[in-house]
């Protein structure tokens, strides 16, 4: 361990050291595209006139998880909260927060339930609700200094391991961790890595898959952006596990080219590593060697799956090869490779530090450990939600969310990204667990949540998520290339009112159809939505259907604008702000919308203040749908 604390030595002591006066700046994705650069310009200048700057530290940090409050700044060593800022605030805070002890209350978070001020980060409800395990350092260290993430304990997992730990043992504290990837299935993580270790080749790869495509899914960007350190070390102690004593061990980071920053960060990581001997030849003098690469992606949602994304690496179509492929025995170039998901590996260094037993006291039986969610769509607090296996639906989106916006009723909750389904409100109290979601006919997925609102169409939801597995397809088997394509035109005809319900019953077979025949488990999970969909609001699809109305007021073909003559004030908003001059009127007089020209945008309803503008069931149509 003597080159691991000399590291540590030169690292000196962490930002965040207690009575230290730091200011905290998140400088994730979301707080950057709101402004983050030059809140920090204005900051510093701000420090400098007043002579504060060399008293005062300004720690650029990764995502701090609230991301709708965003930009986000803490001062500390108060930890005073203060999100949605402007250049024009900062004067105020430092001259309150920083030169004086007090808070600048008009600025401070607004607790969701009753309105009054909250001071301090921690007594948030959002963060306060949350067990934080690999997001402990998010937001807390800058992503892009090795120094920081040594201060803070930082590679003594790897450090401990190579110090004299047997490949076997590290496999063993893995397995009786309970760990199990959290990228798709679950399956034990431990028992990967030893079939892995048992499988003979002339090398053994060592891959992240940080391709995550499913829509509103952003956790392993984010464990990317704000703490790439903690995925390397998980990264080079697998490596050590699997295989090293035996063969040469070689790492690859697979991640899609649209996370520029995730890939600039992690790119600086890799470079820091390896220049304080991490990674490469003799780590830490122990005569390990392990090196990475990174590899990015085109961004195909196919290329998450494992023997698509060996593929891709090699250079070749991202395409899946067939389901008795083992990519533990026959991965990237043929040889054994272990592939876990970025969030996977990220859990490993916190394992081997604090012991398998602390890691399994998390979470339930079967799921041990905690989960990150990406929390998003119709819910108060939206952004990246980390808790304990087995906490219930409910407790992540009221209690960690906040519940849903003022006016509205939940109605279901997306899981699993488009391999998931949709769970209505009767399941809010499942746990969130592997086999409770995927008896519930969801999945854990890589960590999507959807919540949606009364205001949502079930059948144009899971419509959505057809469409994009459809689109997505890799065409290689006909289940899924023509499968999804069917499906989708039957949903279609449902949300349009011309379908009928043979073509309900017709959908049903074709989900296991397609199920049963795809050559992946990207195909075989695509009905899913559509599955739930039918078994939870089987209502609001046959309303659709036999009605030829959409409760919810979304499917176009079903719908019609109309103007209340009775609130109607003729203040000509609608009228200007229609982009195909549907409406007509005088001002000062009610106005009238041209169904023959209305192309059921939105806009007028939207625009006008007198809540004129209801949208209304259409006539059915005079023919029933077709059947088959």
């Amino acid at each position: 361990m003597a080159a691991y604390e000399t590291l540590v030595a030169r690292a000196g002591r962490p930002a965040l050291a207690p009575g230290t006066r730091v200011i905290r700046v998140c400088a994730g994705s979301t707080c950057n595209a709101m402004g983050r650069d030059k809140l920090v310009a204005a900051l510093r200048k701000e420090l400098a006139a007043r002579g504060l700057a060399d008293e005062v530290t300004v720690l650029e940090t990764g995502c701090h998880g609230l991301c709708q409050e965003g930009p986000i700044v803490v001062v500390h060593p108060e930890g005073v909260f203060y999100p949605r800022l402007s250049p024009k605030d900062i004067a105020e805070i430092v001259e309150t927060s920083v030169v004086g002890d007090g808070v600048v209350e008009r600025l401070l978070y607004r607790h969701p339930e009753t309105g009054e001020p909250v001071v301090r980060e921690d007594d948030i409800p959002f963060y306060a609700r949350q067990r934080r395990v690999v997001r402990e350092l998010n937001g807390r260290i800058n992503p892009t200094s090795i120094d920081d993430y040594l201060a803070h304990g930082g590679y003594r997992a790897l450090a401990s391991v190579l110090a004299g730990r047997q490949p076997e043992d590290v496999i063993a504290e893995i397995e009786r961790s309970g760990l199990r990837g959290r990228g798709g299935a679950g399956f034990p993580t431990g028992r990967k890595w030893r079939s892995c270790r048992a499988n003979p080749g002339e090398v053994h790869y060592v891959v992240c898959n940080g391709d995550e495509g499913d829509p509103g899914a952003f956790m392993d960007r984010a464990i990317l952006e704000d703490n790439p350190h903690s995925v390397i070390e998980g990264m080079a102690i697998a490596a050590y596990a699997i295989g090293w004593d035996n063969t040469p061990v070689q790492g690859y980071v697979y991640v899609r080219h649209e996370y520029p920053l995730a890939v600039a960060r992690l790119r600086t990581a890799l470079e820091q590593a390896r220049e304080r001997g991490l990674l490469g030849k003799d780590i830490l003098g122990s005569g390990f060697e392990f090196d990475i690469r990174i590899n990015q992606g085109a961004g195909a949602f196919v290329c998450g799956e494992s023997t698509a994304l060996t593929a891709s690496i090699e250079g070749q179509r991202g395409m899946p090869r067939g389901k008795h492929i083992r990519t533990v025995a026959h991965g990237l170039w043929g040889q054994p490779t272990n592939l876990n998901n970025v969030e996977t590996y990220a859990n490993v260094p916190w394992i081997i530090n604090h012991g398998a037993e602390a890691f399994a006291a998390l979470g339930t039986a079967t799921s041990k450990g905690t989960k990150i969610f990406s929390l998003a769509g119709k819910v108060r607090n939206t952004g990246l939600v980390e808790v304990p296996m087995g906490a219930t639906l409910r407790e992540v989106i009221f209690g960690v969310g906040g519940g849903m916006l003022p006016g509205r009723e939940f109605k279901a909750v997306q899981l699993g990204g488009p391999s998931g389904g949709c769970l209505p409100a009767e399941l809010l109290d499942e746990p969130v667990d592997f086999e409770s979601l995927t008896g519930a006919g969801a999945m854990m997925g890589s960590g999507g949540m959807i919540v949606v609102d009364d205001s949502t169409c079930m059948v144009d939801f899971a419509r959505f998520f057809l469409r994009f597995t459809s689109e997505e397809s890799c065409g290689k088997c006909v289940p899924c290339r023509v499968g999804t394509t069917r499906m989708l035109e039957i949903l279609e005809r449902i949300s349009a009112g011309e379908a009928s319900v043979d073509d309900v019953e017709l959908l049903e077979r074709l989900c296991g159809d397609v199920i049963e025949g795809s050559l992946c488990q990207l195909g075989g999970s695509a009905p899913n939505p559509v599955l739930t969909t039918l078994r939870y609001f089987r209502d609001e699809v046959m309303a659709h259907v036999v009605e030829k109305r959409c409760p919810a007021k979304v499917c176009r073909p079903l719908i019609k604008y109309v103007i209340d003559p009775e609130k109607c004030t003729g203040c000509h908003a609608c009228f200007t702000a229609c982009p195909v001059g549907a409406i007509s009127g005088e001002r000062k007089q009610p106005h009238v919308i041209d169904q023959s020209l209305c192309i059921k945008c939105d806009t007028c309803r939207q625009v006008c203040k007198f809540d004129a503008i209801p949208v209304v069931d259409a006539e059915p149509a005079l023919t029933e749908g077709r059947s088959r």
